[in-house]
């Protein structure tokens, strides 16, 4: 059971993929305006959500994991910022609709079709004007066994987000390779996808 893999790997003293924010997302930090309320998905033990938080933006982090997401309580007292934390399973959790200014998701790998109903269920809940800032590891990743699942039906094309969050305009659609060094697990050179879309 997935759950209980996680559980066991958020259970580990050192924070599975370290206490700072994904390089991607903290270079995105502009797109979110003042205040904004940000849905992180798949958030593991919140590193991205405690870091949003210490910007001044307003988020909630789902992720399957219980004690992930007790991490990310945890992270977030360290650090004196507060954050909503919810324990769901992604295959079937929703968003109200209309609710938040930003979506994020950092390598949050789902097999087909949950990942396709996660990013669909992601653009309804943007409000008008939302955006929505991805990042995800490429069937390229195989190969560099730095992080990742190594299957390559967990693992993401641009056409898949191009298709899966239709109805966003995108500012960034990009695969490159780039050093993904975040604690013991991502170590070293990847293939990754970019995203960055809008809701009009």
């Amino acid at each position: 059971m997935m759950k209980d893999f996680w559980n066991t790997r958020y259970a580990e003293e050192t924070f599975a993929y370290g206490e700072e924010p994904n390089d991607f997302l903290r270079e995105s930090i502009g797109v979110f305006k003042a205040g904004a309320k940000v849905l992180l998905l798949a958030e593991g033990q919140g590193r991205n959500a405690v870091w949003l938080a210490r910007q001044g933006l307003e988020v909630v982090a789902v992720d399957q994991s219980d004690v992930g997401m007790a991490r990310a309580q945890e992270l977030a007292a360290k650090h004196g910022v507060a954050l909503t934390t919810i324990v769901a399973d992604l295959f079937e959790w929703a968003a109200e609709p209309n609710t938040f200014d930003g979506v994020v998701a950092i390598f949050a790998h789902l097999p087909n079709p949950q990942r396709a109903r996660m990013h669909q269920m992601a653009v309804g809940a943007l409000r008008s004007g939302g955006v929505a800032v991805v990042e995800a590891y490429t069937p390229r990743q195989i190969a560099f066994k730095t992080g990742g699942p190594q299957t390559a039906e967990m693992l993401v094309e641009p056409d898949d987000l191009r298709a899966e969050f239709a109805g966003l305009t995108f500012d960034r659609l990009e695969e490159l390779e780039r050093d993904v060094v975040e604690g013991p697990y991502h170590g070293g050179r990847a293939a990754v996808v970019q995203m960055i879309g809008r809701k009009p």
